[in-house]
């Protein structure tokens, strides 16, 4: 019979064996497989859309239609694995990727100081919607129309002159200002569509004796000049950030956009310079 003693030292001792058993069994070769790194896979679920990443290729073709230099901010909405952020650091531009998956935006950043860009590519976690887009010179986008449509409202607030470059797809009725297709290298999602945020000039604008009426959707712009005497004569023009170019009747006219003034002349002709300052 064993005695209370004898028990308890026999409890206490089969106990340590197992315990000295179990960090054996985990100490051993083999016996746990490390975790591997995280690796992201292209089609995997998002807040908003699949991860399906810009090739290599387009990427650069993107960041050379807009002309990305070191003087540019470039944001990326849905980064993902941060490549497009990277390759515009490595051009020497600063730029941000907002990312709502954690997991990438970790794997962006690693791979941004792999790459020796970490001081350049800045990587933040959120919701693209939700943004600050503030200090954006170019954006580069990969979304889908559905994405696009809902910040529009957004681009249109951007500086005149901000460029966005686009991958394939954008918002109905915005036409591009330039669209490039690469032909090598490029298997999928191959058309660089680009942007240029124009300023906004409805309204109305006192130009000499006259008055000019204009709509504006997005880049084009449509109206009626109507003088101190004789008739309404329409409008027709687009901007280019903040350069406006407008027919009316023979002529056309080229001008700068500068908050409620627009200064410009005559294409043709005398090339008499006109100022139009905005009523309302």
């Amino acid at each position: 019979m064993w005695s209370r003693s004898n028990r308890h030292f026999l409890a206490t001792a089969v106990a340590m064996v197992a315990a000295v058993a179990v960090v054996a069994t985990s100490a051993a070769p083999g016996a746990q497989s490390a975790q591997k790194p995280y690796e992201p896979v292209v089609g995997q679920g998002g807040k908003d859309a699949v991860w399906v990443p810009t090739g290599a290729a387009m990427v650069e073709k993107m960041l050379d239609h807009a002309k990305v230099t070191p003087q540019d901010f470039v944001i990326d909405l849905g980064s993902g694995d941060g490549r497009t952020i990277i390759a515009a650091a490595r051009r020497g531009a600063r730029g941000l990727g907002v990312e709502f998956n954690a997991d990438l935006v970790d794997y962006s950043r690693k791979q941004a100081a792999a790459a020796g860009v970490g001081d350049k590519a800045s990587f933040e976690q959120g919701d693209m919607y939700a943004a600050d887009i503030s200090k954006a010179t170019v954006l580069a986008l990969f979304l889908l129309p559905s994405n696009i449509e809902k910040l529009v409202p957004k681009f249109l607030d951007l500086p005149p002159g901000t460029r966005i470059v686009a991958n394939t797809f954008w918002a109905p009725d915005w036409t591009p200002d330039d669209t490039q297709t690469l032909t090598e290298g490029c298997e999928n999602w191959c058309t660089s569509r680009l942007f240029i945020i124009p300023a906004k000039v409805a309204g109305r604008w006192r130009v000499g004796d006259g008055v000019v009426e204009l709509t504006q959707k997005f880049q084009m712009v449509e109206g009626t000049y109507t003088p101190a005497t004789g008739a309404p004569a329409p409008v027709k023009g687009r901007l280019l950030g903040k350069v406006i170019t407008v027919s009316l009747g023979p002529n056309e006219y080229e001008g700068t956009v500068n908050g409620n003034t627009m200064e410009g002349a005559a294409k043709s002709g005398s090339g008499q310079k006109i100022v139009a300052t905005r009523i309302q």
